[in-house]
């Protein structure tokens, strides 16, 4: 009997409304590209051109610097104009490579080149997703070919597809799974040949009742490829409620979705190893939602990497007459990052610019209590740790307890226990700043 929900969970206003139906249109920038040389998790990768250098679309920026890294390429063609430290959408400034866009977008020798996915090994895969330079798109930034590449290949049961999107807003891969089905469900067979004993998923909340059949029509005759539909809850696009839903498995505490025999990437992320493999593409763009009651003309883009988020909400109209834009924040409002300015560029891990006219933040902390004891957050928390116990531990910086007995690492940051709160306490936001001191000491 296949699964529908996980345990723990909320159910916030989606939002969805604003952009759902919006296709997809391309973006092409008009002003420079930034391109961060950390926008993935692990080492930063190492530029390969210099200041003055001309560069085509396409073309290797940097490439990665270890292990755990990932290549960057330029999504535009143009002149090196700096290799310098830049703001980005978390607010430090970053080692970043800037490219002066010539407007004309030349393609670098051999992107676009078809290559017949059945004719390569499982380590060509690999290599090219690696010099594509993809990641987890979803949001994580894992890079891609370490992911795909477990300890023992034969013991993964499950590839799974996370087409859930369960951020409030965001609507970009609701519309790359309506309009993009053969191209993913290409992409996932890919991942297949990788892991011989492997069934591959495509899982799927039901609020989106369209990429459903297209997908379920996308998978019709593939054999060990189905749609599996789940009810609407967030944040089901987790990797352990999503595994609990496909697989059964409780993921423990420090496993990782390997040990519990998957592999979960982003239909995005799917969908651009198919290109990578099939069609020479390297990432150079990526869906996008510009979303929220803020804006104008919520849309769904097509953008290329580097862009500013001030380009792309110009492109969505601008602020929605008679509003104002009291919150901005990159991704949706569950997990999303509070802008404090829009002149920051777009990574291949940002996925949306949401703007509200009211600022939640603000109108919880005029009614923000005492902890009231009433445990809803230990309810709705899906990894089952105990958020009213992890606060009081960060707030008095017991960062051991907080660590060793209340594993507070694990926590995923999907604000769910901030969202149930009755006493509107800034849970999440304190879990983000106690890990971060907590990281900060490992690292000296």
């Amino acid at each position: 009997m296949l699964r529908k929900t996980f345990q723990g969970g909320v159910h916030p206003a989606d939002g969805k409304e604003f952009a759902r139906n919006v296709p997809y249109r391309p973006y092409l920038p008009k002003g420079d590209l930034v391109f961060p040389l950390n926008q993935h998790i692990g080492k930063p990768a190492r530029p390969v051109v210099h200041k003055g250098d001309l560069v085509l679309a396409g073309q290797l920026l940097a490439e990665a610097d270890g292990f755990v890294s990932a290549n960057i390429v330029s999504s535009c063609s143009g002149k090196v104009k700096a290799v310098e430290n830049r703001r980005t959408v978390a607010g430090s400034a970053v080692p970043c490579i800037v490219v002066e866009n010539d407007g004309n977008y030349t393609l670098a020798e051999g992107i676009g080149k078809e290559t017949d996915a059945a004719s390569l090994t499982g380590q060509e895969i690999l290599e090219k997703i690696k010099a594509a330079g993809i990641i987890g798109l979803g949001g994580a930034g894992f890079p891609t070919h370490v992911k795909l590449a477990p300890k023992n290949p034969q013991e993964i049961e499950y590839v799974i597809a996370n087409g859930a999107e369960c951020e409030p807003y965001i609507t970009c891969d609701d519309q790359l799974m309506r309009t993009q089905g053969s191209g993913i469900v290409e992409g996932l067979k890919i991942m297949l040949r990788l892991f011989p004993n492997a069934e591959g998923v495509i899982l799927i909340e039901e609020n989106k009742p369209e990429a459903i059949k297209a997908m379920e029509q996308a998978c019709a005759g593939q054999g060990k490829v189905r749609v599996q539909a789940v009810h609407t809850k967030y944040p089901q696009g987790g990797e352990r409620s999503i595994i609990s839903v496909v697989a059964g498995k409780h993921l423990k505490l420090g496993m990782l979705p390997a040990d519990a025999g998957c592999v979960v990437d982003n239909v995005a992320t799917v969908y651009a190893i198919y290109r990578a493999v099939c069609k020479s593409e390297p990432v150079m763009e990526r869906g996008f939602t510009v979303s929220g009651d803020g804006v104008k003309n919520p849309c769904n883009l097509m953008v290329r990497i580097g862009t500013s988020f001030a380009e792309v909400l110009e492109e969505a109209g601008g602020i929605r007459e008679g509003a104002e834009a009291r919150k901005m924040l990159c991704g949706g409002p569950m997990m999303g990052i509070a802008l404090a300015s829009l002149e920051v560029p777009v990574c291949k891990n940002n996925n949306a610019l949401t703007v509200l006219s009211t600022d939640p933040v603000a109108e919880a902390e005029k009614v923000q209590t005492a902890c009231l004891r009433c445990g809803r957050c230990n309810q709705v928390c899906p990894l089952g740790l105990t958020p009213q116990m992890m606060a009081a531990a960060a707030e008095k910086k017991n960062y051991e307890r907080y660590e060793k007995k209340l594993y507070g690492l694990e926590c995923i940051a999907c604000g769910s226990c901030t969202y149930i709160c009755p006493a509107k306490r800034p849970l999440m936001q304190l879990f983000k700043q106690a890990k971060a001191e907590i990281m900060a000491a490992k690292r000296k």
